[in-house]
């Protein structure tokens, strides 16, 4: 497992560093001077717009830019912001924790929910309720998530105002008990949360159903019926198990791709993570924070693949293997 670990992260740092420089590249190539964002629109001293160009480098060429940056990052260094004048690694630590705690709750009840219902269709495939269950997926992976997010928020906070609209907490509850405050944020959570449970479960039991389906054909799960198992027994213990590794693939792939996906879903419900952050930052042209959400999505999904692989690994052996042997 350890060479085979070792093999992987060898193969995610060019990854990674490919991802850095492309992003760097794109973001100087799009229209558009920090310096106008950040002073307005008002005419100002050149000499004051020559300082602020001194202050945050922007006076020097693409390639030294690109140097300092690199050599920052080697330190742990992702800079200064332009916009909120903080250091980039603490403002996307407290802003990533707020969309961990948005993200991780949604994609894990999406797993759960997304396995079990294929677990419920395989059942009796092709079956009033598998036919129900294939319906309801294929609805929910289709339906764009900043969408079916708004039609949350007129249902259930316009119409029968039974959740709040937007944040993670709310003002009035300041300073209130520890219980008042953790259900405080259930009840911020359950919209933006169902949003991503429904879109990304919709995923996984797609992926599922096709893979028990496809399990539920082999020779052993006839051979655990002849030896006297049920079918509910049989599902679980040898057609699950055997169908686990594209479940695994669809729930890394949903692991890695949800910190990009939920920025939409935080711009809806007016959740304080890196969504609101990140579309701030590209109005108001702040190149490192932008640098850091991406170099942070790079890392997310190469990180997620990672553990994925080793899940693979995991489930069978042979994959280990046949990538150590190649």
């Amino acid at each position: 497992m350890g060479r085979f670990l070792i093999s992987r992260i060898v193969i995610a740092i060019p990854v990674v560093l490919a991802i850095v420089a492309i992003s760097f590249l794109l973001l100087r190539l799009v229209p558009g001077d920090p310096v106008t964002a950040l002073i307005g629109e008002y005419p100002a001293p050149p000499e004051y717009i020559d300082k602020i160009r001194q202050d945050f480098g922007l006076n020097q060429s693409l390639a030294m830019q690109f140097w300092l940056f690199i050599s920052h990052l080697m330190k742990g260094d992702l800079g200064f912001s332009f916009a909120n004048r903080q250091e980039v690694t603490a403002l996307l630590a407290e802003r990533a924790g707020r969309t961990l705690m948005l993200m991780i709750p949604g994609l894990v009840c999406s797993s759960v929910l997304g396995i079990a219902l294929a677990l419920i269709g395989a059942r009796k495939p092709g079956g009033a309720v598998d036919t129900f269950i294939t319906t309801f997926s294929l609805i929910s992976y289709s339906t764009p998530i900043f969408w079916f997010g708004q039609l949350l928020i007129i249902v259930f906070a316009v119409s029968l105002q039974w959740l709040p609209a937007q944040g993670m907490l709310s003002l009035r509850n300041f300073g209130a008990g520890p219980l008042a405050t953790a259900w405080d944020f259930v009840l911020h959570w359950l919209m933006p949360g169902i949003a991503i449970t429904l879109f990304y479960g919709g995923i996984v039991a797609r992926v599922a159903r096709a893979s028990l389906r496809e399990a539920l054909g082999q020779d052993f799960m006839s051979t655990a019926l002849a030896k006297g198992l049920s079918e509910r027994e049989a599902l679980r213990i040898h057609a699950l198990p055997n169908a686990m590794v594209p479940i695994a693939s669809v729930i890394g792939y949903n692991f890695g791709h949800a910190l990009t996906g939920t920025i939409m879903v935080e711009a809806v419900f007016g959740w304080p993570g890196l969504g609101g952050l990140f579309l701030t930052s590209i109005s108001s042209r702040d190149y490192p924070v932008l640098q850091g959400i991406f170099l942070l999505a790079a890392m997310t999904v190469v990180i997620a693949n990672l553990v994925t692989d080793i899940v693979y690994g995991l489930i069978d052996p042979r994959i280990r293997q046949g990538s150590l042997s190649r």
